[in-house]
C-alpha cells in the first residue's frame, strides 16, 4: 500500500475526451500507465466546456456539435515518482498541457477491501 503524506508533486494533464493511444482512450492509458508504475493515484476528470491551443470551445451543451469535451488527468505522489513518470507522459501527449504543481497531502486513506465504493458512506460494508 502506497503511504503519502506532507509535501508532493501534482501533475494534471489536460486533454480531449477522444484523444486516443493506439485505438484506446488517452486518459485511459495515461491512467493505467500511472498504475504500472505504482503512483499513489490518477483520476479523470471530464469537463463541461473549455478551449485550448486549437482555439475551439468544446461544450456539453445540448445544441452543441462538439463530443470532444476537455478531460483533466491528475496524479500526486511524491516529486521524484511524478518526475520519473513524466518521460511517460511526454512519449503519450502529442496535444495537450501538462502542468506541474507543488501541493502539500492533508489525508491519503485507502478503503479497506471488502467495502463499498465511492458512494459508501460510514465505512459500513456494502
Amino acid at each position: 500500500m502506497t503511504r503519502l503524506t506532507g509535501s508532493a508533486l501534482r501533475v494534471t494533464v489536460f486533454i480531449g475526451e477522444n484523444d486516443t493511444w493506439h485505438h484506446r482512450p488517452l486518459y485511459s492509458e495515461i491512467v493505467h500507465r500511472a498504475h504500472a508504475a505504482g503512483l499513489a493515484g490518477a483520476s479523470v476528470f471530464r469537463g463541461i466546456e473549455g478551449f485550448g491551443a486549437s482555439s475551439l470551445i468544446h461544450t456539453s451543451r445540448l445544441l452543441s456539435m462538439s463530443e470532444d469535451l476537455p478531460v483533466a488527468v491528475v496524479i500526486v505522489d511524491t516529486e521524484e515518482r511524478v518526475r520519473a513518470f513524466l518521460p511517460q507522459l511526454d512519449e503519450l501527449v502529442a496535444e495537450g498541457l501538462v502542468i506541474l504543481d507543488d501541493c502539500d497531502v492533508i489525508r491519503y486513506v485507502g478503503r479497506a477491501a471488502g467495502f463499498g465504493g465511492a458512494g459508501a458512506k460510514g465505512g459500513k460494508p456494502s
